[in-house]
C-alpha cells in the first residue's frame, strides 16, 4: 500500500508539473523566437483615464497607474523579461490638448520613446460643454497638430498611436448626452483625420464600448460616463493590442 500510493503521489505531481510548466516557461518564449529591439520604451501619454492615479515617485506598485497602460505593460514586461522594457506613464488627470503641448517636450521628446499613445480629448469635450469658448474643435485639431508635426521632427522613427476619445451615457454626462455627443464627434473625427494625415496607429475606443453595450450596459463598462471600470480599461488593453499588433508583431 506504502509503495502504491508513493506511486500515485509521484505521478500526481508529474502530471500537475506538466500542466504548469508551460505556464512557467512561457515568459521566456518570446525572447527566444521574436527580433524585438531590446531597451524598446513605450510612452502613454493623455490625461486621468491614463493617469490611472499613478505614483509620482519610486513605487513601482503604482507607477503605471491603475489602467489600460499598467495592463499593456505588465503583460509586456512579462511575455519579454529580456528585452530590457521600459514603460512610462506620464498622463495627468483633468489634461485637455492645449496642457499636452505645454508639458510635450518634457514629458514626451525628452523621453525619446520608441512607441508614443496619446489618448486625449474627453476633458476638451467637457470644457465645451460647460461653456469654455475657447475649447473649439479647431483650435482642439491645431494643438494636435502641432504636437504631432513637432515629434515627427524631433523623434522621426518613433510609433505614434492615437485613441479615440470616448465617452458612455452615464451620470452626468446622460444628463446631456446630446450636448457631450455634439462636442466629441467632431474630436473623433479630427483624431481619425490625424491619425490618417501621418499615418499611424488609430484605435477607436468608442467603438469598442459601444460593440460591448452588447454584452453589459453602460454602467458595467464605464462608472461616470468618461473614466472606464476595471472590466472597461481590460477592454481598452485588449483592443489596443490587437490594433498595435497589426504593426509591431511582438506586441500581443
Amino acid at each position: 500500500m506504502i509503495l502504491r500510493r508513493d506511486f500515485l503521489k509521484k505521478t500526481i505531481l508529474g502530471s500537475t508539473a506538466g500542466i504548469l510548466l508551460p505556464e512557467i516557461i512561457s515568459a521566456d518564449s518570446f525572447d527566444k523566437n521574436e527580433n524585438i529591439k531590446k531597451g524598446y520604451t513605450f510612452l502613454f501619454q493623455g490625461d486621468s483615464i491614463t493617469d490611472g492615479n499613478r505614483t509620482r515617485n519610486t513605487d513601482w506598485n503604482h507607477v503605471m497607474g491603475h489602467g489600460f497602460a499598467y495592463l499593456i505593460g505588465s503583460r509586456l514586461w512579462f511575455d519579454h523579461p529580456k528585452k530590457e522594457f521600459h514603460f512610462f506613464n506620464r498622463g495627468i488627470s483633468g489634461n485637455k490638448i492645449t496642457d499636452l503641448a505645454t508639458r510635450w517636450q518634457t514629458d514626451t521628446l525628452d523621453l525619446k520613446p520608441n512607441l508614443i499613445n496619446i489618448l486625449i480629448g474627453v476633458n476638451d469635450t467637457e470644457a465645451a460643454v460647460k461653456g469654455n469658448k475657447e475649447n473649439t474643435p479647431q483650435s482642439f485639431e491645431t494643438d494636435y497638430r502641432s504636437v504631432l508635426e513637432k515629434t515627427k521632427k524631433e523623434l522621426p522613427d518613433a510609433q505614434l498611436v492615437l485613441g479615440i476619445p470616448f465617452l458612455l451615457p452615464v451620470g452626468r454626462v446622460k444628463e446631456k448626452w446630446e450636448m457631450y455627443q455634439n462636442e466629441l464627434k467632431p474630436r473623433q473625427e479630427i483624431v481619425k483625420r490625424l491619425a490618417k494625415d501621418f499615418d499611424v496607429i488609430c484605435i477607436d475606443f468608442q467603438e469598442g464600448f459601444d460593440n460591448a453595450l452588447k454584452t453589459a450596459p453602460a454602467d458595467y463598462w464605464i462608472w461616470d460616463g468618461i473614466h472606464p471600470m476595471p472590466a472597461g480599461h481590460e477592454l481598452m488593453a485588449r483592443l489596443w493590442i490587437k490594433e498595435v499588433h497589426k504593426k509591431l508583431k511582438f506586441v500581443k
